[in-house]
């Protein structure tokens, strides 16, 4: 059961959007080259429980973390010099929680020269405008930010005790992923886990980017026909600059699909469809 195509809503004209981000993206070039002097991208940082299932995580170029409020005071800094190549935040939740740490986080980590996005928590009792509406009011619209990301799990331990549908789930998303790129005018990226994907995704096409958690086998012996585009390999990782354990994550591809990915907004692989439906910064 597709989920119907949206429609794309730009904040900046193409010229504006590109020039605003090809200084970072130089800088991600560079560091991209001196990272792949060494077998060993990160040895700075490490895991706490590490799964002999998901090991080829590590030999992916591209790894990044995501944060929240959990993560306490976070030294930005000292994350970037680890070599930390993307950040995702915390910033909403609902229709009326903000993480604390997430307006801190989101200057800093700038700041520290690491790209970063928001996420966004589903909570099934909550109406989807309610939910696009506080995401919006929270989250800026910038041009160098990454996709945001909609986290899209079951409320389990939580009050929310639901009674959609499967097909009234899916409206749902529909409507928060729309309203995201309305937004930010960028795809979303869609976070999910085994059981909701299981639950609700699987067989659903989707033009989204995938950002699958898998932690003890790689993502395609845990989700059908799925891609993934980010993959969260461990909830244990040790990074410099942060005191307690942080989710690791990597990315799909290599140094030019990552760097593309930041200019675009797109993933490399559905590029040339989604953006001949104006839903791309282009790349030129």
């Amino acid at each position: 059961m597709p989920l119907p195509r949206l429609p794309r809503i730009r904040n900046l004209a193409p010229s504006r959007w590109v020039s605003s981000i090809l200084p970072m993206a130089a800088g991600l070039a560079l560091i991209g080259l001196l990272s792949a002097c060494g077998h060993n991208y990160y040895p700075a940082k490490g895991d706490n429980d590490p799964h002999p299932g998901v090991r080829r995580a590590h030999s992916l170029p591209i790894h990044g973390i995501d944060v929240s409020r959990h993560q306490g005071n976070i030294d930005w800094r000292a994350v970037a010099q680890a070599g930390t190549r993307f950040a995702y935040i915390k910033a909403t939740d609902g229709g009326d929680y903000l993480d604390p740490n997430f307006r801190t986080n989101w200057e800093q980590s700038r700041a520290a020269g690491i790209p970063r996005g928001a996420y966004h928590f589903v909570y099934w009792c909550r109406p989807a405008h309610e939910q696009v509406a506080w995401f919006a009011a929270n989250v800026p619209a910038e041009p160098d930010a990454l996709p945001p990301v909609l986290d899209l799990e079951w409320n389990n331990g939580s009050s929310c005790k639901h009674s959609l549908t499967r097909e009234e789930v899916l409206e749902k998303v529909r409507v928060l992923l729309a309203g995201m790129e309305a937004h930010t005018g960028k795809v979303p990226v869609i976070y999910t886990d085994i059981n909701f994907h299981r639950d609700v995704l699987e067989g659903v096409a989707l033009d989204n980017p995938m950002w699958l958690r898998s932690t003890a086998a790689e993502p395609h012996e845990r989700f059908s026909n799925r891609p993934f585009t980010f993959w969260q390999y461990t909830q244990t990782g040790t990074v410099p600059g942060i005191r307690t354990e942080v989710d690791r994550n990597a990315w799909f591809g290599s140094e030019s699909d990552w760097i593309q990915f930041f200019i675009t907004g797109c993933d490399p692989r559905t590029y040339y469809r989604l953006a001949s439906q104006g839903r791309c910064a282009p790349l030129k």
